[in-house]
């Protein structure tokens, strides 16, 4: 098979199959030859390894890690892309290619069914308007996966990697901190696809954490304190969490003096410790 990333190789594969790009679903192929080997080595899967990858596109990425793990398994929305998959993919024979939405299949499912004992890895290039729900439902499905490495919008990707407590953190920060240690690996120009998007791209990855940095009673209400803390960045933490959770003023006032911080503190200056300390000293403050 000629380079998956050769502009004239594209062309002629999805003009044979009848391909549009749809708008709707995101769709950016790869043309700059460099970024899916080095997004590849950098995910750090070899052959002891069995990778989820969501959206192959029409295989650029699929084939580089196909080379290094000892299986893949794609999942791809569209239906349209099956034949071209079919085609591209022909040399390999450790890639499966399901049909299905990825935030719809039973993940757990494919694991087991697929992978047996190998350690597995997420690797993606996602579509910008599908980052957040895929990766926060990836991690909050607490599935048997070491690492997920995607490229994202290169806003999302400083915001996703960003050390919480900083003015660049959001409520997905916290988040994804809580689930992963994540890092920024490396940039991607809009000129490394086709149709060229009009944004940059980033490619990070998440290293699954053993346990959370920090322990709460109730993830699930955490979560919710979490969004309601980032929900009105204007805004300090006592007014966004008494507007957002629906909490007198005073309850939360009381429990930002009891953690020890000012009636003026904003959640984006809090650390995850302090988030952490704040939610159980305002679930205190709410019996």
């Amino acid at each position: 098979m000629n380079s998956l990333s050769d502009i004239g190789v594209i062309r002629d594969i999805l003009g044979r199959h009848g391909f549009r790009f749809s708008k709707s679903l995101g769709q950016n192929f790869l043309i700059n030859p460099t970024v899916c080997p080095r997004m590849a080595l950098e995910s750090g899967v070899d052959d002891e390894t069995g990778v989820i990858e969501i959206g192959p596109g029409i295989g650029v990425l699929t084939s580089e890690l196909a080379k290094r793990a000892k299986k893949v398994v794609c999942i791809e929305l569209d239906s349209r892309l099956m034949p071209v998959l079919n085609e591209t993919l022909s040399d390999f024979d450790n890639i499966k290619v399901i049909n299905a939405d990825v935030l719809k299949v039973d993940l757990r499912k494919i694991i087991e069914e697929h992978f047996g004992s190998l350690k597995v890895a997420v690797c993606a290039n996602l579509p910008y308007y599908i980052t957040s729900p895929v990766i926060m439902h990836l991690l909050e499905s607490r599935l048997p996966v070491e690492s997920i490495t995607v490229m994202v919008q290169r806003e999302a990707a400083l915001r996703l990697t960003a050390q919480v407590g900083s003015r660049q953190a959001g409520a997905v920060t916290a988040a994804v901190n809580y689930y992963s240690q994540a890092s920024l690996l490396f940039n991607v120009s809009r000129g490394s696809f086709m149709p060229a998007p009009n944004v940059d791209s980033a490619v990070i990855r998440l290293d699954i954490r053993n346990k959370p940095p920090v322990e709460v009673h109730d993830e699930k209400e955490f979560f919710r304190f979490i969004r309601a803390s980032f929900g009105q960045r204007r805004k300090t933490a006592a007014n966004a969490l008494s507007s957002g959770l629906s909490l007198p003023k005073e309850a939360v006032t009381a429990a930002l003096r009891e953690a020890g911080m000012s009636e003026n503190t904003r959640a984006e200056s809090l650390q995850m410790n302090q988030l952490a300390l704040l939610f159980e000293c305002l679930t205190k403050q709410c019996k």
